[in-house]
């Protein structure tokens, strides 16, 4: 029993310290520290990925079979102002399906589901895309240069790309990354 001192101190400081803890925690309420270099409060604030991969229309069965990823070439924005960027009159033309913002124009790592995304339509392949009609087409807000992507970018395209790969059955052979990062 000559430790009995010693266990009565450590218990006695832990006591202490998550008193303290508790009571700065009560002191912020709402208000949490900065986001630091490791603070993922923002981060999950964001909508779950499984709400964005929802859609209006249930996808047949091999629906899918790639994914590709692309820049949307601009320092930022969001869907309206990516379409607007484009030249086109309705955000629903967008040509892609899924659009992850960097905290210009929309919050950073937020993923943006587009009207193709929602009706299951086919993205037209073209100068952005390489893809064909059964590819799943993810836009980096950014231009891959001067802007590139954030932690949390790429954090939830991580997230997106396993969800997505797994719901439809897409090997990783079949996810194409930018042309900037290859």
């Amino acid at each position: 029993m000559s430790n009995q001192p010693r266990v009565v101190k450590v218990l006695a400081a832990l006591l202490i310290s998550m008193t303290t803890g508790a009571v700065v925690l009560m002191a912020l309420g709402d208000n949490p520290p900065s986001a630091g270099p490791f603070c993922l409060s923002a981060y999950y604030r964001l909508d779950s990925v499984d709400h964005a991969v929802y859609s209006r229309i249930a996808p047949t069965a091999n629906r899918w079979r790639s994914i590709e990823i692309a820049f949307s070439g601009t320092k930022g924005g969001n869907i309206q102002r990516l379409a607007a960027a484009r030249g086109l009159s309705d955000p629903a033309n967008l040509n892609c399906h899924f659009l992850i913002g960097n905290g210009i124009g929309a919050n950073d790592g937020e993923i943006q589901t587009t009207e193709s995304w929602l009706n299951q339509r086919s993205i037209q392949p073209g100068d952005d895309w390489r893809g064909d009609e059964r590819t799943i087409c993810v836009c980096l807000v950014g231009n891959g240069v001067s802007s590139l992507a954030t932690d949390y970018q790429l954090k939830r395209l991580e997230t997106l790309l396993e969800s997505l790969c797994r719901k439809f059955d897409i090997p990783a052979e079949a996810v194409y990354l930018p042309r900037d990062c290859q």
